[in-house]
């Protein structure tokens, strides 16, 4: 499935709910349970996602292009905003993260049930999730450029004589 196709499912989990802020929060809490185990020692600082009200940790593995996601917080809410992002993003190309932002979050509601400070987190972890994707391009961007040069690099060594 693909990074839109998983926006559309989750259009359609959330569809089933009220517009009220309550349903809504009872998704978002449903999803957040749902999250794989996160280990403690993977609860270290740069995991940590700065501008969430609570402590909210996303780990990312890299393999070649794709990107996996995994995510713990302290707080039931900002577990299933973590989830909700994670079911869009997690094991997606790093290029399909940065040129699909969440819009589907204004079609299910979710920015006019959160808190502003909620509003913030949110957007910080896809901020987070986004720079990581960028990260990952900017790296394999070098790799090439490298391979790229030391391919093209004359051999300066002298003649035989």
């Amino acid at each position: 499935m693909n990074c839109k196709e998983k926006q559309i499912k989750l259009i359609q989990a959330f569809q089933a709910c009220s517009n009220s802020r309550e349903s809504i929060y009872h998704k978002i809490i449903e999803l957040g349970q749902t999250l794989p185990l996160f280990k403690e020692e993977w609860k270290r600082e740069e995991n940590l996602v700065r501008g969430c009200q609570s402590s909210l940790y996303l780990r990312t593995n890299q393999k070649g292009t794709v990107l996996k996601f995994t995510a713990s917080s302290d707080a039931l809410i900002s577990a299933g905003l973590a989830a909700l992002l994670i079911r869009v993003y997690d094991g997606e190309e790093a290029e399909v993260i940065v040129r699909n932002p969440p819009n589907f979050l204004e079609e299910i509601g979710i920015p006019k049930a959160l808190s502003p400070s909620r509003s913030n987190g949110l957007a910080s972890l896809y901020t987070r999730m986004k720079q990581e994707a960028l990260n990952t391009l900017i790296t394999i961007r070098q790799r090439k450029d490298e391979d790229q040069s030391s391919k093209s690099t004359p051999d300066h060594r002298p003649p035989h004589t």
